[in-house]
């Protein structure tokens, strides 16, 4: 009885695991998603390098910069009008997107947190050297 309700309990979360990474990539697809903030995390304490790294990089670096997630696992990364690609991969029940080289390699693998995501808004958390960044995205 108890082997029973250990595998009844183990296809159920294996079931809400795949039904939240399905949804993520649904709302992930086939939307232009441009950068238009970068902020610190709340939680994070206060430093004043930080502070100033992400005004500099919503102004300079991420000021033309969108993403777009599409059919095969396919990343498009486009930044000044210059497309890169990748293949994109959910982890962690959909919280997790890990980023990697158009042939799946991660040896320059990046990790993503989904912060926030619904059907017009996508924020998440990225890692630029010492530092996290909440990367605040809409679609286009």
């Amino acid at each position: 009885m108890k082997l029973r309700i250990f595998i009844t309990v183990i296809v159920l979360s294996g079931l809400l695991a795949a039904c939240n990474s399905a949804r993520t990539n649904r709302l992930l697809l086939h939307k232009k998603w441009r950068v238009y903030d970068v902020k610190v995390p709340a939680g994070d304490p206060y430093n004043n390098t930080q502070q100033i790294q992400a005004k500099d990089l919503k102004e300079g670096y991420y000021s033309d910069v969108y993403y777009q997630f599409l059919d095969n696992d396919v990343f498009v990364a486009t930044i000044a009008g210059k497309p890169d690609s990748g293949k994109y991969f959910l982890l962690s029940n959909g919280k997790v997107i890990s980023v990697t080289a158009s042939n799946g390699s991660r040896a320059a693998e990046n990790l993503v947190t989904v912060e926030h995501l619904d059907d017009n808004l996508f924020d998440m958390k990225v890692v630029s050297g010492d530092f996290h960044f909440i990367l605040r995205t809409r679609k286009e």
